[in-house]
């Protein structure tokens, strides 16, 4: 509550590492990440079950995984929040090389699960998403060439970065991963803008990506299919889209009870992608809007602590996090309002999924470590020597 009044207080720098970190972390952020991830496991106990029994495991097998899988997460997210900006910037360049090269190998050593879509890597107890843990990496390296070409004399790093999106983007189409590819293009779009990039080449990137869309529209079934569903005015009632919306329905604004859901027997992505619609059911509205709330409460308190950032650097990877995690969080649940395509993404900490929460958890580290306060003097002592 102090901190919230009168803003947290600047590090020392002879301090120790930990009240350090405890002082200029954003503690309000941090929390509303240990709720979301507390909302996940009890919606998991919910929602897996029915997967365990059907694959011969334990009612809480998946539960357990999922608990695992989170604690490591949250080890991460802290450590990566006590580094530094630099050290953040180091380690996501060299995450994001090796993610790109995961995410090239993908046609020749992946598998689809039978999902149609070559993402992942089979480890056998394990299976590992590539994608998820290039998107942080991802916008870091972006962030860092923008700023350098903001230099006298930088490289021309705006350009590099968009190179370096289209390669991303048709790689990830070609799985096809349509869904991660909107999500690369939107955060590197959001980090473009704020970087002062002119409003005719956003509007060419607009015309571009249309054009992109009808493309895959017209070559790729997949595409097309989804595409098809969803203007469909009528919801097929025995589709995975119309299973969420009955359960969105019938749960109204208390939910039908804990336990009493139906939608996780018939749902095959029910504790993934569509775990939003247990929550509708067996919670209601209420518990959809508490998580909306928190994904909205971290992305505009990490965006307004970025306000005050001076690094252009910073400002802009931070922005791009923050947004990152935001859109994946209101595609995964426009997508079981049928308010968007299905797109097959996870919701950040709550879905079940070992990939998504680590890798969500990279990034919410390195956008707590990129918010930590730190002295940086008044605005007005920076203006009048830069006029000396």
């Amino acid at each position: 509550m102090t901190e919230m009044v009168f803003g947290a207080i600047p590090a020392q720098s002879g301090d120790p590492v930990l009240p350090r970190w405890w002082r200029t972390v954003d503690k309000l952020t941090l929390s509303c990440i240990i709720v979301l991830f507390g909302i996940g496991l009890l919606l998991g106990l919910a929602a897996s079950p029915p997967l365990a029994a059907k694959n011969g495991f334990e009612p809480f097998h998946y539960v357990q995984r999922q608990a695992l899988f989170g604690s490591i997460a949250m080890v991460v997210l802290v450590v990566t929040s006590m580094m530094s900006p630099t050290l953040v910037r180091r380690l996501a360049v060299l995450g994001f090389l090796a993610a790109f090269i995961a995410l090239a190998g993908l046609p020749f050593l992946g598998t689809d699960f039978g999902k149609g879509a070559v993402r992942w890597y089979s480890l056998g107890f394990a299976s590992v998403q590539p994608s998820e843990f290039l998107k942080p990496g991802f916008i870091v390296v972006a962030a860092w060439f923008m700023a350098a070409s903001q230099e006298i004399g930088g490289p021309p790093g705006k350009s590099y970065s968009l190179i370096l999106t289209a390669v991303i983007v048709l790689m990830l189409a070609m799985q096809p991963d349509f869904g991660q590819s909107a999500l690369i293009l939107f955060g590197w779009g959001v980090m473009y803008f704020i970087a002062g990039a002119p409003m005719l080449i956003l509007v060419g990137l607009a015309v571009v990506v249309i054009f992109g869309g009808t493309v895959a529209y017209s070559n790729s079934e997949h595409f097309a299919r989804r595409i098809d569903g969803f203007l469909n005015p009528d919801v097929d009632p025995t589709t995975q889209l119309g299973y969420a919306t009955n359960a969105i329905r019938e749960g109204g604004f208390f939910g039908v009870g804990v336990g009493e859901g139906q939608v996780k027997w018939s749902l095959p992505d029910a504790h993934t992608d569509f775990i939003i619609a247990v929550a509708a059911e067996e919670y209601g509205l209420i518990c959809v809007l508490a998580i909306i709330g928190l994904y909205a409460t971290v992305v505009v308190r990490s965006l307004m602590r970025l306000m005050k950032e001076r690094n252009p650097f910073i400002r802009l990877a931070g922005c791009g996090l923050a947004c990152i995690v935001g859109v994946q969080a209101m595609i995964n649940m426009g997508v079981a309002v049928r308010l968007l395509p299905a797109k097959g993404m996870t919701l950040p900490f709550v879905s079940y999924g070992g990939s998504s929460v680590i890798a969500s958890a990279i990034a919410v580290g390195m956008l707590l470590a990129f918010t930590r306060t730190r002295p940086q003097g008044q605005i007005g002592d920076i203006l009048l020597r830069r006029g000396r």
